[in-house]
C-alpha cells in the first residue's frame, strides 16, 4: 500500500538500542516546519488481543443492527461515502496526516462511525498527539470497538475496528498519556463529528452526560 503526501517524505528506519532493533514508520512532513512524526510499534504487541478476529457471542454473531445503528449495503456505502471514507473504512486504508478533517478539531462533541452512526469516541478523551491524526486515550465504550493483530507493516501493530459495522478505524499504541497510557490513532475519514450542542437533535442525548 502506498500513500501520497503533499511535500512529505516517508522513510523506513531501524535504530539499534543495545540488542534491540526498534522498527517504525516515520513521516517527515516537510510542510509542517520539517517536524518529524514517528509511529513506533515496539510496545504495541503487548496489548492484549485474543485473536485476529473479533470475538462474537452466539447472540451477536451476524447482527447488523444494534440499538438503532446498522451497516448499509455495500452499494449504498459506495454512494454515501467519499472515496477516502470508503477506502479507509472498507479497504483498510490510511489518510494523510495533517490533511484530514479532525486532526486539529477542538470542539466538544462525540465522534461516531461514519458507516453506521455508532458512537465511538468523545472529545473528552481526545488529545493533541502531534501525529497529524485524531488521537484518543480510550473509546466511549470498550465494547464498541474490536482489536486485531496487524502485520501489514514491519512488525506487529494492533488494528482497531468498529464492532457493529466492522469499519477500519486505525490503530492503538501504548505511548499515550494518563490515565490509560494508550493512543487510539484514528482516521478522520472513519468518523463523523457531532457537536455537543447537536447531540439531542442527532439522537445521542443519552451521551450528554459526558460533558457535565
Amino acid at each position: 500500500m502506498q500513500f501520497k503526501f503533499k511535500k512529505s517524505l516517508m522513510v523506513m528506519f531501524g535504530v539499534p538500542i543495545g540488542a534491540v532493533l526498534v522498527a517504525g514508520l516515520v513521516y517527515a512532513d516537510l510542510s509542517q516546519n520539517n517536524s518529524m512524526h514517528a509511529d513506533v510499534s515496539l510496545e504495541s504487541a503487548k496489548l492484549q488481543v485474543a485473536s485476529t478476529k473479533p470475538v462474537m457471542t452466539e447472540s451477536s454473531a451476524g447482527d447488523e443492527s444494534v440499538a438503532g445503528f446498522s451497516k448499509p449495503a455495500d452499494s449504498v456505502l459506495r454512494d454515501k461515502l467519499t472515496w477516502m471514507q470508503y477506502r479507509v473504512t472498507q479497504k483498510d486504508g490510511t489518510e494523510p496526516p495533517f490533511e484530514n478533517e479532525y486532526w486539529d478539531e477542538k470542539r466538544e462533541g462525540i465522534y461516531v462511525d461514519i458507516v453506521s452512526g455508532e458512537p465511538l469516541f468523545s472529545s473528552t478523551d481526545k488529545y493533541r498527539s502531534g501525529t497529524g491524526w485524531p488521537s484518543f486515550t480510550k473509546p466511549i465504550d470498550q465494547a464498541a470497538v474490536t482489536r486485531h493483530e496487524d502485520r501489514s507493516w514491519l512488525g506487529l501493530r494492533i488494528e482497531v475496528r468498529s464492532k457493529l459495522a466492522d469499519s477500519h478505524l486505525g490503530h492503538v499504541f501504548k505511548d499515550g498519556p494518563a490515565p490509560t497510557g494508550l493512543r487510539y490513532c484514528i482516521n478522520s475519514a472513519a468518523l463523523r463529528f457531532i457537536p455537543k450542542t447537536e447531540l439531542e437533535q442527532e439522537g445521542y442525548s443519552h451521551l450528554a452526560g459526558l460533558f457535565q
